[in-house]
C-alpha cells in the first residue's frame, strides 16, 4: 500500500495546520472587511486588504456539495472506499472541501448540517474532516 499524501504546509498555512494538530478549527479573517477566509492566503480574495488575522471558528457548517467517491487509483485509500468527498460551507461563510465521516451513505444529503473533526494522518497532522452534526 503506498503512502498516504499529507498537505504541505507553508508559511501563510504553518498557523491553521498548528491549530489543527490540536483539534481546533480557525480561519483567517480580514480586518477590513470582516470576511472569512479560506484556504490561508497573504491578502484578502475580497477587498485585496492584507490585514487579516487568525480567529477561532464554530467548527460547524453544512454540506453544500458531495460525491460518494467508489473508485480510486490511489492504493492509499482503496481501504476508504466507498467515501463521501464533500464542499462545505461553514457557519462564519467559507467553503472547504473534505470527507464527511461517520456518516451511512444513505444519510447524506445537501444541507446536512455537519461539525469539524480531526483525523490524524501523520505523527502531528490531523486533518479536518466533518461528520453529522451531532444535536
Amino acid at each position: 500500500m503506498e503512502k498516504r499524501p499529507v498537505p504541505k504546509t507553508s508559511p501563510v498555512s504553518e498557523f491553521f495546520w498548528e491549530k489543527a494538530a490540536r483539534g481546533e478549527l480557525w480561519l483567517q479573517k480580514c480586518q477590513n472587511c470582516s470576511q472569512f477566509i479560506f484556504y490561508p492566503r497573504v491578502v484578502c480574495p475580497h477587498c485585496f486588504s492584507d490585514k487579516l488575522e487568525w480567529t477561532p471558528t464554530s467548527g460547524k457548517g453544512k454540506i453544500y456539495t458531495y460525491t460518494v467517491v467508489y473508485r480510486t487509483d490511489l492504493d492509499a485509500f482503496t481501504d476508504k472506499l466507498p467515501y463521501i468527498y464533500a464542499i462545505v460551507e461553514l457557519e462564519e461563510g467559507p467553503r472547504m472541501s473534505a470527507n464527511i465521516i461517520n456518516c451511512p451513505l444513505d444519510k447524506v444529503r445537501i444541507d446536512l448540517p455537519v461539525e469539524v473533526v480531526f483525523e490524524e494522518i501523520a505523527p502531528g497532522l490531523r486533518l479536518p474532516q466533518f461528520q453529522p452534526h451531532r444535536h
